[in-house]
């Protein structure tokens, strides 16, 4: 479990693939803190587990699933890549659930400046997707933590401020890159349980859209 609150920027320094399966190698520092085996570590923000590590980086296994999801597939030797510690219990929690499972991908169309932020509009590779996301709510892209602006067919428009992006590798993103997103889990999981039928045949689970209108949740 991640918050989407971004500890330093790595950089790739070796990446071995065979087919659909890679063994990344990252440079890091903050994030080998106190690190050990079988850690999680968020890169890009994709949930990745320490297989082996020295004083200055560590190396994680792709499975093919994560290979064919996220935008890990096209790392290269030197890209820089964001790494965030799974969180602690008892520590703040500044930005909100994020599981570094990644939804799917998304394409930056363009970026401006808007005062002291920078606003980003992203194509959604998967529309299905936008069901989950809603304006002033919750996105991970690259596994940073930010708040969606507005929602339009296929795109989503995200405002970030100087020290995020300074803070992270959204820095070096271009128009036309391809990045990783996590939509709300809060919105995933309300949806699953609308439609899910009891176990006994033919009885409806009680959880509905009224239901919750009813109970103040909506």
């Amino acid at each position: 479990m991640f918050t989407g609150l971004i500890e330093e920027i790595g950089h790739i320094s070796h990446v071995t693939s065979k087919g659909e399966a890679m063994l990344l190698t990252v440079q890091a520092s903050k994030v080998l803190e106190e690190v050990k085996l079988g850690d999680s570590i968020s890169v890009n923000g994709v949930c990745l587990t320490v297989t082996s590590f020295n004083s200055s980086s560590f190396t994680a296994d792709v499975m093919p699933e994560t290979y064919r999801r996220s935008s890990l597939s096209s790392l290269k030797k030197g890209g820089a890549v964001n790494l965030e510690r799974a969180m602690q219990i008892g520590s703040r929690f500044g930005g909100h659930i994020v599981q570094g499972h990644v939804d799917g991908l998304a394409t930056i169309k363009s970026s401006y400046e808007d005062s002291n932020a920078v606003v980003y509009t992203l194509q959604l590779h998967d529309r299905e997707q936008l069901r989950y996301i809603i304006p002033k709510g919750s996105i991970t892209i690259d596994g940073i933590s930010l708040t969606v602006v507005d929602v339009a067919e296929e795109a989503v428009t995200v405002s970030i401020i100087p020290h995020t992006l300074a803070q992270t590798a959204l820095q070096y993103r271009k128009p036309g890159e391809i990045v990783n997103i996590e939509c709300d889990i809060i919105g995933k999981y309300v949806e699953h349980l609308l439609g899910f039928q009891a176990r006994e045949a033919g009885k409806q689970s009680k959880l509905s859209a009224a239901f919750l209108q009813e109970h103040g949740f909506m």
